[in-house]
C-alpha cells in the first residue's frame, strides 16, 4: 500500500480509518485532569506540529480509537492519522518517510535497521512496545464450548497434519466435548502479517518437533485460505463452519467466535487479562539503551500454571534522533499520553495494560525522542 504524505488524513478520514486528535495547547497538560487515572497518567507539552501520521499493524487498530479517545481529553486541535494496514506496510512507509511512525508487531529485521537508521538522518530507529495483547486460537465449531488445545496440536492443524475436529489428537485433550467430523478450515493471514510472525514463533518455541516450518511475516503452514487484516480472518471463520484461525483476542471476541484454552503442559489456561498479564510480566527487555525490544521467545516456550504464552507486542517505531523539533514534540506528546493513561481502557477492548516498570523504561524513552 502506497501512502501520499500530503492528502494522507483526508484520505484515511475517506477510507474509515482511524483519525486520532493529537494535543492543540501549548501549555503542559494537567496529568491529573486527564481522566487516566492519576500517576499512570503521562504528562503532554502538547504542540508542534499540527498533524502527525502513523502506518502498520492492524493488531493495534482497537488500541490506537482507545488512544484516540484519551488523547482528546488531554488535548485539542492538533490531529494524528493511523492507518491499520499491515506491519510490513508499516516498517516499509516509515522507512519511505512517508510516515512519522510505523506500527509492527515484530522487531525490525537486521537488513530493515539500516534503511531505517538512514531515514533517521543516520540516527538509530528505536522500538517501543505501547500494545501488548493476546492472541486468541478462534474457532467456528457450533456445539463445542470450552475446546482445549495443546500447542503440538495447534502446529498440527495449521500445517494440515490434523483436518477434521473429532481427531483423536484434539479428542485427547476434550473428554466430554462434543466434538463433530467436520473438516477443520485453516484461516490465516495474507502478506506480510506481524501477527503471523508472533503465531509462528509461538510455534517453534511451544512445539518444535512439530513445527519445523520456521517463522516469519508470512505464513508457512502450507494449507488454508489467506486473508488480508484481522477483521478479515476473524470474519472468515465467522462465516465457516469448523473455520479456526490464529487473531488478536479483540477480533475473536467482536465476532463472538470460540477462543480454545491452551495447555502447555500445566494444565488448560483460558485467555483472559489475568493470565495473559502473568504471561507477558515475564517478558524481559533484549534490546539496548532505549531500544525496548523484548525478548518474547522464553515467554512462548512459558509452561507455567495459570499463564496464557501466546501473546503479542505491538512496538512503535520511531528515530531516536532525526525529527525536525516540530515533529518531534508531537509525536512525543502523542506517544506519551498513550503509554500513561492512554493504557487504562485497554482491557475492554481485549488487550492487556503495560506493567508498571515497563511504563516507566518507555516513559524515559519517549522522553528522548528529538
Amino acid at each position: 500500500m502506497k501512502i501520499k504524505r500530503h492528502g494522507l488524513a483526508l484520505g484515511l478520514i475517506t477510507a474509515g480509518t482511524l483519525v486520532l486528535a493529537a494535543c492543540g495547547t501549548d501549555n503542559n497538560a494537567d496529568p491529573g485532569q486527564n481522566g487516566g487515572g492519576g500517576d499512570k497518567a503521562a504528562s503532554a507539552d502538547c504542540g508542534g506540529k499540527k498533524s502527525i501520521n502513523g502506518d502498520g499493524s492492524t493488531a493495534q487498530g482497537n488500541a490506537m480509537a482507545e488512544f484516540q479517545a484519551e488523547y482528546q481529553t488531554v488535548c485539542q486541535g492538533y490531529t494524528v492519522a493511523y492507518n491499520a494496514s499491515s506491519s510490513g506496510d508499516g516498517i516499509k512507509n516509515f522507512t519511505a518517510k512517508q510516515v512519522d511512525f510505523g506500527g509492527s508487531d515484530s522487531p525490525l529485521k537486521e537488513e530493515e535497521v539500516a534503511p531505517a537508521t538512514e531515514r533517521c538522518g543516520g540516527n538509530a530507529p528505536i522500538h517501543l512496545p505501547l500494545v501488548f495483547g493476546p492472541v486468541a486460537v478462534a474457532y467456528n465449531v457450533p456445539g463445542a464450548e470450552g475446546v482445549t488445545l495443546t500447542p503440538d496440536t495447534i502446529a498440527k492443524i495449521f500445517s494440515g497434519q490434523v483436518t477434521t475436529w473429532d481427531d483423536p489428537a484434539i479428542a485427547e485433550s476434550n473428554d466430554g466435548v462434543d466434538l463433530p467430523a467436520t473438516p477443520i478450515a485453516v484461516i490465516y493471514r495474507s502478506g506480510q502479517s506481524g501477527t503471523t510472525d508472533n503465531f509462528q514463533k509461538y510455534l517453534s518455541a511451544a512445539a518444535p518437533s512439530v513445527w519445523t516450518k520456521g517463522a516469519g511475516k508470512e505464513f508457512v503452514g502450507g494449507v488454508g485460505e489467506g486473508k488480508p487484516k484481522s477483521a478479515d480472518v476473524a470474519s472468515a471463520v465467522k462465516g465457516a463452519e469448523g473455520g479456526i484461525t490464529y487473531v488478536e483476542a479483540s477480533f475473536a471476541k467482536s465476532n463472538d467466535l470460540g477462543i480454545a484454552k491452551i495447555d502447555s503442559g500445566a494444565g488448560p489456561v483460558e485467555l483472559t487479562d489475568a493470565t495473559a498479564g502473568k504471561a507477558i510480566s515475564a517478558a524481559k527487555v533484549k534490546g539496548e539503551g532505549n531500544d525496548l525490544v523484548l525478548d518474547l521467545e522464553g515467554l512462548y516456550a512459558l509452561k507455567e500454571a495459570g499463564a496464557y504464552p501466546l501473546v503479542l507486542v505491538t512496538y512503535e517505531i520511531v528515530c531516536s534522533k532525526g525529527y525536525d523539533a516540530d515533529t518531534a514534540k508531537a509525536v512525543k506528546a502523542f506517544l506519551g499520553v498513550a503509554a500513561g493513561s492512554g493504557q487504562d481502557n485497554l482491557t475492554k477492548v481485549g488487550y492487556v495494560p503495560l506493567p508498571d516498570d515497563l511504563r516507566t523504561k518507555l516513559t524515559t524513552a519517549i522522553d528522548s525522542i528529538a
